[in-house]
């Protein structure tokens, strides 16, 4: 017979006796601590025992019972013993702050009383945190069995919740203050930190840990028990009433901040409020708090009046912008980027100033005197010379004088353009939006004034004709840097191009610039705008080029010809489609369909005309050549003899002299070679031996007898105009003090138009405009075939955008134009729709 194994078998648990008399016993041994531990004399207790009895308690299936005997227990406590050491702390002061009503209390007295009560709640607080932390370790095992089954809160929750029911919302009961509505302690709570936090705003030091202490206690309470994360007492009590009182105190100081007048204040006092909340949250309050106060404060002291600020006559945002005030524009943008994050206000700030400034300086070139050469300093000395002594140059003429004011217009668009940049840099942290809305308002008044492209282009030809030679790279750089922008900002840009073109050939033709600054300037053209722009240009820079190889080419065809002879030939061959007429000179032009009367040049100059046309010829056959006096110079040798009877100084001796004069003073020159002494030929006389417009002779003439320094002819009468019928003879007793004299070269020199030739240009502009938009229907309604007109019209404008600004009636011209040349149709049954013909 198998034994049978050994088993273990557990423990029998005694029989309990379930009578309830087993639980007065383990209460009453409770009681006695939870009373030894108020009064903090639990050194002597055993947690062991203590933790039985509650043990024995639950076990007995009592725990319901002990659950609201302890809660009776603290009950009863807060009534007896808390609660009236709390009153006791309750003065008539201190009602007077819960009401917002104590006048002749001062600060000092307001402090000393609130905090002595924080100091009476915080104590109170902190016996009942320590206690209740030792009650729930006793009730431990309460808390695992019977709390959990019953789906109660838990022991310490609702212990720790008995000081917000039982002190903080308790009555107030002040026997000689009839209180008009209840108040409680928590208001009391809630006005003394309001009134210490008020008195920290106006410079006072408060007890910032007390107040920190009780906010923290704030956030350990809840509304319930379930203790829910956002029903914090601080956040459903305090923290409205404290957001709600901060903003009543901001609005009140914002009133005065607007009564003094100063936005340099106020951006100072904002800044500084915006920083002592944000302490105040991490110190004293709660970082909970942080945004809300933030947006407050954001919302009172910016927000609410931030357009009278800005407005503020003498400090606003208009004195900030002129008197260069960069601390506060940049405390401006970093207030006004914490509540709009587009800073609209301050872009219409800053538009508006950029085009009032803008507008000044338009005004304040046509109020200046540009007659002296002092304030004209940007003016062409060649144009300042025009008709007088360059030397002596007291007053500017009239076409010298704008060339100034145009030159000054520029100059002072980019010094504030300079200015705008700075202030981004700077103060805004060169924020997109701000320069966005800036470059925005610099393009409205440039193109506001009707002549900026001429301007532009006048300044870009004086810089790179006056300014480049013997400068640093990074000061050509800034001159490149200055004409693109510049170039960004014009919406007439096909107007542009048709003066620079102009004042372009003029450099080059006269060799007044670096031809390696004008193509870097010309490539920046091209990336900017496209090969379209910038096709005539390189035609020009390419002309140039071919004509410097094929004049040394010439040359050293006619050394190896063995032809002697005494004038040497410097050619440039121009392409009549690159280069404007302007430049080429009245020659280019037809009237009438009449080809314009040619000069009678020397027989030395038709020779070696003839000679260049004959190896010009030799690879190039078909071609024509025109031979254009109003665009070149001469270098001519002049000898001027010994005048009888001096015997001393430069007359007493012959005198040799390489005068520097145009083409068309060259033939003039040539006619005085055959003249015997004495004679001398009018105007007329020379046209008709020249035969040289008249207008060309006459400005001749004048550079050749008026300028002291050129004055090689001898003018009758005397006087600074020249007319068809004056006379004109050799000036013998010429003197100059240099060997090579230069005679002023009218054509060379770029100017400001009047109004005839600018009338002209326009002209001249705008039926360029219609071709161009010609070009651009008849592309469009090729590749989509059928349009409405709004849909052609938009595509238009886009598609022109770059080279200037279509105007919608010129827009409807130009279909009209191609429907009777029958490049379009309207579509049957809908005239405000368009079908292209093939």
């Amino acid at each position: 017979m198998a034994s049978r194994p050994n088993k273990i078998r557990p423990i029998r648990r005694p029989v309990m006796n379930k009578d309830k008399a087993e639980f007065e016993p383990c209460w009453e041994l409770l009681k006695g601590a939870l009373t030894d531990i108020h009064n903090k004399n639990a050194t002597d207790l055993s947690f062991e025992n203590l933790y039985r009895a509650s043990y024995k308690i639950v076990l007995f299936r009592k725990g319901h019972l002990l659950y609201e005997h302890v809660k009776s227990f603290e009950e009863a406590w807060f009534r007896n013993h808390v609660l009236p050491a709390v009153n006791s702390l309750v003065s008539g002061n201190l009602i007077n702050v819960a009401l917002q009503n104590s006048p002749g209390t001062s600060a000092h007295e307001r402090r000393e009383t609130g905090e002595r009560f924080l100091r009476g709640i915080r104590n109170c607080w902190d016996d009942h945190n320590t206690s209740m932390n030792m009650v729930a370790d006793i009730l431990m095992y309460m808390e695992r069995v019977y709390v959990t089954e019953a789906k109660l809160p838990s022991i310490f929750a609702t212990t720790i919740g008995l000081f917000r029911d039982y002190l903080l919302r308790s009555y107030v009961g002040v026997s000689d203050h009839a209180l008009d509505e209840p108040l409680v302690i928590f208001d009391l709570v809630n006005a003394v930190i309001l009134d210490l936090i008020n008195m920290e705003r106006d410079g006072d030091i408060i007890d910032r840990n007390l107040v920190r202490q009780i906010t923290a206690m704030l956030e350990s309470l809840y509304e319930t028990d379930e203790e829910l994360e956002n029903a914090k007492l601080y956040l459903t009590d305090f923290e409205p009433r404290f957001l709600e009182a901060s903003r009543t105190f901001y609005q009140n100081e914002c009133e005065k901040l607007l009564r003094d007048g100063n936005a340099s204040t106020w951006l100072r006092h904002t800044q500084r409020r915006l920083r002592e909340e944000q302490e105040r949250c991490d110190t004293t309050l709660s970082i909970l708090t942080t945004e809300k106060i933030a947006n407050v404060v954001e919302q009172e002291l910016i927000v609410a009046h931030l357009n009278d600020f800005l407005a503020m006559e003498g400090s606003g945002v208009r004195s900030m912008i002129d008197n260069d005030r960069h601390e506060d524009l940049s405390i401006l943008y970093q207030l006004i980027a914490r509540v709009d994050k587009t800073k609209a206000a301050l872009q219409a700030s800053l538009q508006t100033r950029v085009m009032e400034l803008g507008l000044e300086i338009e005004n304040t070139i046509k109020n200046t005197d540009f007659s002296a050469p002092a304030v004209a300093a940007g003016a062409d000395a060649e144009v300042a010379a025009e008709g007088g002594d360059k030397a002596k140059a007291q007053l500017l003429n009239p076409a010298a004088q704008a060339t100034a004011a145009a030159i000054k217009w520029v100059e002072d668009v980019l010094q504030l353009q300079d200015k705008f940049d700075k202030l981004s840099s700077i103060c805004f942290s060169n924020d997109l939006g701000l320069q966005a809305a800036v470059t925005k308002s610099f393009t409205e008044f440039i193109n506001m004034f009707n002549r900026s492209s001429e301007f532009v282009s006048l300044f870009i030809d004086d810089s790179l004709k006056r300014g480049i030679r013997g400068r640093s790279e990074e000061d050509i750089e800034a001159v490149l840097q200055k004409a693109i922008m510049l170039l960004r900002y014009l919406t007439d840009r096909d107007l542009f191009e048709r003066y620079y073109q102009k004042h372009l050939g003029r450099r080059l033709l006269h060799n007044k610039s670096e031809m390696h600054v004008e193509k870097e300037l010309v490539r920046r053209m091209r990336a900017e705008l496209g090969n379209h722009f910038t096709l005539k240009f390189e035609g020009m820079f390419k002309d140039i080029e071919l004509s410097k190889d094929l004049a040394e080419n010439y040359r050293d065809h006619v050394r190896n010809l063995g032809e002697g002879t005494r004038i040497e030939l410097g050619i440039q061959v121009l392409t009549t489609n690159n280069w404007p007429p302007e430049i080429l000179g009245r020659q280019a032009v037809t009237k009438d369909g009449e080809s314009p009367p040619e000069c009678n040049w020397p027989a030395d100059i038709r020779r070696l005309q003839d000679s260049f046309y004959n190896y010009y010829q030799r690879d190039r056959s078909g071609r024509v050549l025109t031979w254009l006096a109003t665009t070149g110079t001469a270098d001519v040798k002049c000898t001027f003899p010994k005048i009888p009877g001096k015997e001393s100084g430069p007359l007493s001796k012959e005198r040799r002299y390489e005068i520097n004069v145009s083409t068309y003073g060259m033939v003039v020159l040539e006619l005085f070679n055959d003249l015997a002494e004495g004679e001398s030929l009018t105007a007329e006389e020379i046209q008709a031996k020249t035969n040289i417009p008249m207008p060309d002779l006459l400005r001749t003439l004048a550079s050749l007898s008026l300028p002291v320094k050129s004055r090689v002819l001898l003018k009758e009468p005397q006087s600074k105009n020249v007319k068809p019928t004056d006379r004109f003879a050799f000036n013998a007793s010429f003197v100059s003090k240099t060997i090579k004299i230069k005679a002023p070269v009218v054509n060379s020199t770029s100017r400001v138009e009047d109004p005839q030739e600018r009338k002209e240009t326009e002209k001249k502009n705008e039926e360029t405009r219609a071709y161009v938009i010609d070009a651009a229907l008849v592309r469009i309604m090729k590749q989509r075939k059928e349009l409405s007109h709004v849909q052609l019209t938009n595509e238009v404008i886009t598609q022109l955008a770059g080279r200037f600004q279509p105007e919608i009636p010129l827009i409807k011209k130009r279909i009209e134009d191609l429907i009777t040349r029958e490049y379009l149709e309207r579509v049957e049954g809908d005239t405000a729709a368009y079908r292209y013909l093939a």
